[in-house]
């Protein structure tokens, strides 16, 4: 049997790194789509980078995607790359369109000129409920996006189902809710508030602003959410699928978790920041992951507090080494 062969766009961010140890481990040869930029990061991969093949390629340059499934020829496709920091989409939202909407049919037209047979994962997302309908969201929950990122993803969400529709792909949207690590980004909640406990608990600063503290979200482990990637691309019949943990925390909660885990009372270093508060919020996401419970048997492994506490550890870890502690 020969080896699968995957393409990741997006391989240097969480998901990505993630996703490519995953497929490592299943045997796979795996190619990442990077662009050639100076600001590119590989903190995230290094570990595995003797063992991944990079291309050079662009979700904006449909000729550079299309040379790379020519030249690789991969059996799925993973399209996780995105502008995916919701705040920013505000200050660029024609980049965000470009490149989270518009680059998903890319992606797909690209697969659709050579290869149809490829199977095609689309990273969708649960700010695409947005102001939500109905508690809690499923696949069949109307989207009702706040912001110019989730409009984007709602784009590439239906954008994949039509391919999947007129032309037989097997395209498989993956609506996952937040997911959480280590690699998280600083500029993401869940990392700024441990990455500050930690600094805070090590004497290296006392405060931390944050923006809405009663908003409420479905955390979960991205190495677990990455697995059901994989699983949507296994099934004989492509479709879509919620993932997530089914249970919603708060900002607060998440606040109260971290600083407790270090013996501190969150009330003390925490204050509410207006800069950090969104021209349009989303109040409540909690998942219904009964599909992929069900049709995928997928069930995350690790639980939102020890998410947490895995965080805090990485970042103490990691301002010890940075500070000679």
């Amino acid at each position: 049997m020969t080896q699968p062969r995957a393409l990741i766009t997006g391989i240097t961010g969480q998901d990505g790194s993630y996703l490519a140890e995953f497929l490592l481990e299943q045997g796979y040869d795996v190619i990442g789509m990077v662009r050639r930029t100076s600001t590119v990061n590989f903190n995230r991969i290094h570990h595995i980078q003797p063992k991944i093949t990079l291309a050079s390629g662009d979700l904006q340059d449909q000729g550079s995607i299309i040379n790379i499934l020519r030249e690789y020829h991969p059996q799925e496709v993973y399209n996780l790359a995105a502008q995916s920091f919701v705040p920013a989409s505000w200050k660029q939202p024609v980049f965000t369109g470009g490149v989270t909407g518009l680059g998903v049919t890319r992606v797909l037209e690209a697969i659709r000129t050579v290869d149809p047979e490829i199977r095609f994962y689309q990273a969708s997302s649960s700010e695409m409920f947005g102001k939500v309908r109905e508690v809690p969201q499923n696949e069949d929950t109307p989207f009702y996006p706040r912001s110019p990122y989730g409009v984007a993803k709602v784009y590439g969400h239906w954008i994949t189902v039509n391919y999947r529709e007129s032309y037989d792909l097997h395209a498989n949207s993956g609506i996952l809710f937040n997911h959480e690590s280590p690699r998280r980004g600083l500029e993401f909640v869940t990392r700024k508030i441990t990455y500050n406990v930690a600094k805070i608990k090590l004497g290296l600063s006392d405060k931390v602003g944050l923006g809405n503290l009663e908003s409420r979200r479905d955390w979960g482990f991205a190495g677990d959410y990455v697995r059901a990637m994989w699983l949507m691309l296994q099934q004989d019949k492509p479709g879509d699928y919620v993932v997530g943990m089914g249970e919603t925390h708060s900002v607060k909660d998440l606040c109260e978790a971290a600083f407790s885990y270090v013996g501190l009372k969150w009330q003390d270093h925490v204050y509410q920041d207006p800069r950090f508060m969104r021209p349009a919020e989303v109040d409540l996401l909690v998942s219904d992951p009964s599909r992929a419970r069900e049709k995928l048997g997928w069930e995350p492994k690790v639980s939102f507090k020890e998410l947490i506490q895995r965080m805090v550890d990485a970042d103490l870890e990691l301002l010890k080494k940075e500070n000679g502690l």
